[in-house]
């Protein structure tokens, strides 16, 4: 039997990797601690500090190729940075944008373009943390999308709406995705389509308004308006029409890097409750010796473990260069339910401790719901699987 892997093969260590990195969030992560996240989420306010100390680090530059400026580091490397924030108790939302809108403008922009942003953003002189994709009539229907940019002479004209576009008040640039030729005029829906990387520094005030909305979990969260922002027209990344090509290109690595979110989530979960179950005395015994209580918890670590081995492999497949549309989503899908099931477990064991604010619990578990929704909801994550994996028929 030849021991040599052919190209086609992808290896998947199951020993935890790139302890280093871990070492080094976790000892990041240990100066911002639940007060600090507590009061963040009180004030709706954003967290500067955070991520000046990632920036400084290097860890908000790991997928920058190293001639830009960055660590190069491969998008296992980077989940491991999220999932260890995450597992730490904090919230990696602040970051995680800025890691996978870089891969639209590695893979697809222009050199000048690389050369003029990626080491400014290295730095962290530049952030790059707005995605401006989802509009309030269209939601998960891009397609259809209604903001348009128009090209006049050196520049875009650019009319519409974009909401859910989290830290846009904290970003200096955006990815916008817009239509450029009308829906009528395209012969399949997914063309027309383009993408621009706005200067928001010198958009807002002059075509751009932020809105922010008040949500449930504190990500900094807007509504962004266009109206008659003039833009050059070098801000068009690859070539006018492929936007649609290009939002999907990134798709697989935004979905394999927010599942390690997910999965630090479940990890912390799960840590928090059998702690407390293995202290916590009722009626003269620990909690944790009801299997009530055990079991719960049993299974949340259960589809914890089984959701980070599809991740790894999800991973792997990414980094082999190999096909990974199926393992992607199904990462995203196991990945936020198992931190779903882990939240309600330790909800369930705090009882009502839960509830107070002090213990952390209510604010994890109100921002490990979002994973279901975003950035692609369970149901469409099931459409998926259903028509390209299982082949039946297309739903919508």
């Amino acid at each position: 039997m030849n021991d040599e892997l052919s190209p086609t093969h992808a290896v998947i260590d199951l020993d935890e990797d790139y302890p280093e990195i871990r070492e080094g969030v976790r000892r990041i992560c240990a100066d911002f601690l639940g007060a600090y996240w507590r009061k963040l989420d009180e004030m709706e306010a954003y967290p500067s500090e955070f991520v000046r100390a990632m920036t400084e680090a290097g860890y908000l530059s790991a997928l920058i190729p190293e001639e830009y400026g960055g660590t190069g580091l491969p998008l296992r490397a980077a989940g491991v940075i999220l999932e260890e924030v995450h597992a730490g108790g904090g919230n990696a939302s602040a970051t995680h944008a800025q890691m996978y809108t870089m891969g639209t403008v590695l893979r697809h922009g222009s050199e000048a373009q690389k050369r003029r942003y990626l080491p400014e953003i290295a730095a962290g002189r530049l952030r790059l943390q707005a995605f401006g994709v989802t509009e309030p009539t269209t939601g998960t229907d891009t397609t259809k999308l209604k903001t348009r940019a128009v090209r006049d002479g050196d520049s875009y004209v650019i009319d519409g709406q974009k909401i859910w576009t989290s830290r846009a008040l904290y970003s200096d640039l955006m990815l916008l995705l817009a239509r450029t030729t009308p829906l009528d005029e395209v012969r399949r829906k997914t063309e027309g389509l383009s993408v621009f990387l706005v200067d928001m520094r010198a958009a807002i005030g002059n075509g751009m308004t932020i809105r922010p909305i008040k949500a449930m979990i504190n990500h900094n969260t807007t509504e962004v308006f266009f109206d008659g922002l003039r833009i050059p027209a070098d801000s068009l990344i690859g070539e006018e029409g492929g936007g649609f090509r290009y939002i999907l290109d990134g798709m697989n690595a935004e979905r394999i890097l927010v599942s390690h979110e997910s999965l630090g989530d479940a990890k912390w979960f799960v840590r928090t409750a059998s702690r407390y179950a293995s202290e916590r005395v009722v009626f003269d015994r620990p909690i944790g010796m009801n299997q009530g209580i055990q079991f719960p918890i049993a299974r949340a670590y259960a589809q914890t473990q089984a959701a980070e081995l599809m991740l790894r492999k999800a991973a792997a497949l990414f980094e082999a260069g190999r096909p990974c549309g199926e393992e992607a989503n199904l990462s995203k899908l196991l990945s936020s339910e198992a931190a779903w099931e882990a939240g309600e477990a330790c909800m369930q064991t705090h009882g009502g401790f839960a509830y107070a604010r002090e213990y952390d619990i209510e604010r994890k578990w109100r921002e490990a719901r979002v994973q279901r929704t975003a950035p692609i909801s369970t149901n469409l994550i099931l459409a998926y699987i259903a028509e390209h994996v299982l082949g039946m028929p297309r739903s919508y």
